[in-house]
């Protein structure tokens, strides 16, 4: 079995480039949370022209909405939401300079497709283990949108966060290739 990848943010292209479907990689730097709601309003930023709370070039969003901070730690459990709810928003996050997202399930083909043009890669992370993912969460503020509590977009600093390279910027779906493996049996 292959020790993890490390990768540090603000992510490269020629990075991502080194990247297969299947490897597993440890994340260390600044990641942001956004899921449905506060994707809608970055989405409504973009069509009227005006600028973001964040500058996405060579960022992660991790789809989560986490539980609240117990005393003395950095977040609650913060586990992957489903990404598909993302799927209408994502490729032009995308377009935008977003190089990786985090969470768990299939994308829409029009996201597949954004990340291959624009070199971007869709990471897996393991639903029911949100405590444990928190570990590696060191730092958590909110940055936008605070009304939609855990729905905020927020800045987290990671250390060996630990996720799947699910769809690679070559277009290779790890779902695809296990469903191909499994018919083959």
């Amino acid at each position: 079995m292959n020790a993890p990848l490390r990768l540090h943010t603000p992510l490269a292209e020629k990075d991502l480039e080194k990247l297969a479907i299947g490897d597993k990689v440890l994340i260390t730097g600044v990641i942001y949370t956004g899921r449905d709601a506060a994707h809608k309003r970055l989405f409504d930023l973009i069509e009227q022209g005006k600028e973001l709370p964040l500058d996405l070039k060579g960022q992660i969003m991790y789809f989560v909405g986490p539980s609240p901070a117990k005393p003395g730690q950095a977040i609650g459990s913060a586990g992957p939401t489903t990404s598909y709810r993302m799927d209408a928003f994502s490729p032009r996050l995308i377009e935008l300079g977003l190089k990786a997202m985090i969470g768990k399930g299939n994308r829409a083909q029009a996201v597949l497709d954004a990340m291959k043009k624009h070199k971007a890669v869709y990471f897996g992370a393991t639903g029911g283990a949100g405590a444990l993912l928190a570990k590696a969460i060191k730092k958590a503020e909110i940055v936008a949108y605070e009304d939609l509590g855990p729905e905020a977009i927020r800045r987290l600093e990671v250390e060996d966060f630990l996720v799947i390279v699910i769809n690679d910027v070559r277009g290779n779906d790890l779902y695809a290739e296990g469903a191909r493996k499994y018919r083959k049996c």
